[in-house]
């Protein structure tokens, strides 16, 4: 009885036709909610990722502050020790030496910035670290040229 009603057009028949094609067409246009929604989901599943892996590393957290405490102390005692030997410079008479000495220090400061936000990003804004890893791998990778005098 199907068969003679989908020959002879009956509205059930019609019916199933059109709302495949409105199915089908449906299906080929990707709106900007369906972005968005799948956009939300890469977001969630991303966050989720990262927590997931902090709480399964959740025993290495000594050793990564530790780690992170020496990199960011070395990094500190770099930055301070450029910027008093630049100060003292302007109160000597032969200040050629220390303002050498002075950017030199700061340059190995500034190649350790990748690694100081790597440090930043991970304690303080770890969903956001796929954004914030190329920059700082691409400072980080960048050394200082030694001058020989």
């Amino acid at each position: 009885m199907n068969f003679i009603g989908k020959l002879f057009g009956t509205e059930k028949a019609l019916n199933t036709v059109i709302s495949s094609v409105k199915n089908g067409l449906d299906s080929l246009v990707y709106t900007e909610e369906e972005k968005a929604t799948l956009a939300a989901k890469d977001r969630s599943e991303a966050r989720s990722m990262v927590i997931r892996w902090m709480e399964a590393t959740q025993g290495q957290n000594l050793a990564r502050r530790f780690i992170a405490l020496m990199i960011t102390v070395i990094w500190l005692i770099q930055y301070l020790v450029a910027m008093i030997l630049g100060i003292v410079s302007v109160w000597v008479d032969d200040s050629e030496k220390l303002n050498n000495s002075a950017t030199l220090i700061g340059e190995y400061a500034e190649s350790m910035n990748g690694a100081m936000m790597l440090i930043l990003a991970f304690y303080f804004a770890a969903p956001h670290m796929g954004s914030i890893v190329g920059g700082a791998l691409t400072k980080f990778g960048k050394t200082p040229t030694v001058k020989n005098n």
